[in-house]
């Protein structure tokens, strides 16, 4: 057992909130970590941090050996050495670093990290734009990488694989967890499970506590009602009276100290939070917008080209009404393709007339950045405001963030957003190109169960193993010019 790399007194602020707030963390050699939290969290501060990109004034940071870092997607990326049989493997050799697509330069970018002789990777969503067989390939490879691993990924299956510890980063503190991703889940949900029980506990002593106080303070006010009646009645007597209103009031004071000692008792119970509790929302749909038709889209020996590339050859398909159906296939095979052919309703599709389509693409969003997050959301939407905020919340916004203007959304926050809309929109068919890319975990599940309940037919692309076992009812693969229901 060899520490790789001991840091202490990791503090990052941003706009007076606590991004990293760190006292100390430490990496071992035979550490495999996937490193988890919310959008804005501060994973990749805290992987650049680690690795040395980023330099803090009063951290220390001691490192002993070599470290690789596959970073998120950026517009310069320079190629020195290469392992062609790997990047063969990959799909990348040979290619031009300036005109790569993002899934190639993501696997270009594992495959130097992967020929390195290094003591750990550090890895930023490296499974992003990677088809299944990239993906499955990475994993084999890393689980033969002999280092430790750190690792952000929004891929359940992918960390499952490959990692036996997580670290949850959340208000710039790190929660260790051991096992996969599965594991932390069942951890997480055993620790809510807890604190429902102590809330209850907590709320039940408090409420029987104060009730005990209200009969107190009642019981002390008769006795001083009763004090004052017999001081009346007793007032021209002598001797006794004022006997008795010492044994009134001694007993008065019992009974308010007794008040005041269960008023301690509840501040010494402390402040016990209620569990967060998921917000749900049922989806429904207007009468004009139900559809009777059993199969609403269908392709029958649609035909594709691109020059002298074949996409399809009399290839069909029939997507059910009310299924969720997802799309697989390697990297460039015509999944997107597929999905503008719909669209375009070109020859051999055929769409029910009775059908509103909503789009959600990988790229090229257009809208007005000056709109309020609720103004933007409101638009073409029958839903209630207090619907539209439950599905928000469960996507990750805050009340304060409903109040922003778009513009100042980061670019996974703005995904967020366009989802929501979406899944809210005057639709009953939803063609989704990779949604869960970019999303954090408890985003991605968030959607998850919206899709699952939603009212309408969903026709989804994605790579995520997990969103296709949990969410598709029908999963169709596109290979060799073929459109091919699996089983």
């Amino acid at each position: 057992m060899e520490l790789l790399i001991k840091a202490k007194d990791i503090r990052v602020e941003y706009i007076g909130r606590d991004i990293l707030d760190i006292d100390e963390l430490e990496l071992y050699d035979y550490d495999r970590i996937g490193l988890v939290g919310g959008n804005g969290a501060g994973k990749s501060t805290l992987l650049k941090v680690l690795f040395g990109d980023l330099v803090l004034p009063h951290s220390k940071i001691t490192r002993r050996g070599n470290f690789s870092l596959i970073p998120q997607l950026s517009d310069a990326f320079v190629q020195e050495e290469k392992d062609h049989v790997l990047m063969g493997k990959l799909g990348v050799d040979n290619l031009a670093v300036q005109t790569m697509s993002g899934g190639e330069e993501t696997r270009l970018k594992i495959a130097q990290a992967l020929s390195e002789q290094v003591h750990g990777i550090f890895a930023d969503e490296p499974t992003c734009h990677l088809d299944r067989e990239g993906i499955d390939f990475l994993i084999g490879q890393l689980k033969y990488f002999s280092g430790a691993l750190l690792i952000i990924s929004h891929d359940r299956y992918f960390l499952d694989e490959l990692v036996d510890k997580i670290w949850e980063l959340k208000d710039g503190k790190i929660t260790e967890y051991w096992g996969g991703y599965s594991d932390y889940l069942r951890q997480k949900e055993e620790e809510q499970q807890s604190q429902a029980v102590q809330y209850e506990q907590f709320v039940a002593e408090r409420d029987r506590l104060e009730r005990a106080i209200v009969e107190k303070q009642r019981q002390a006010r008769k006795v001083e009602q009763k004090s004052k009646g017999a001081t009346r009645k007793n007032n021209t007597e002598s001797g006794g009276r004022l006997g008795h209103q010492k044994t009134v009031g001694s007993k008065q004071k019992k009974l308010y100290n007794a008040a005041k000692n269960m008023e301690h008792r509840i501040d010494l119970l402390g402040d016990v939070k209620a569990p967060e509790k998921g917000r749900t929302i049922r989806f429904r749909q207007s009468a004009a917008l139900e559809l009777h038709n059993p199969f609403p889209i269908t392709g029958t020996n649609i035909c594709k080209r691109f020059g002298e590339k074949m996409i399809f050859e009399k290839a069909s398909f029939q997507i059910p009404l009310g299924a969720k159906v997802a799309l697989t296939g390697g990297n460039g095979v015509g999944k997107t393709t597929l999905f503008h052919m719909i669209l375009e309703q070109e020859n051999g599709i055929s769409i029910s007339p009775k059908a509103a389509i909503g789009y959600f693409a990988q790229t090229g969003y257009k809208f007005n950045r000056k709109q309020g997050v609720m103004e933007f959301m409101q638009e073409n939407c029958d839903y209630q405001v207090s619907e539209i905020r439950s599905v928000l919340a469960s996507m990750g916004y805050s009340q304060n963030d409903v109040c922003k203007e778009l513009s100042v959304l980061s670019g996974g926050e703005i995904i967020k957003l366009l989802l929501a809309k979406m899944l809210l929109g005057r639709y009953n068919i939803l063609l989704m190109d990779e949604p869960s890319n970019f999303l954090d975990l408890p985003s991605l599940e968030a959607l998850e169960v919206m899709m699952k309940d939603y009212a309408g037919t969903i026709f989804f692309i994605s790579h995520d193993k997990r969103l296709l076992d949990n969410v598709a009812n029908i999963v169709y693969e596109i290979k060799g010019g073929q459109i091919t229901p699996q089983k």
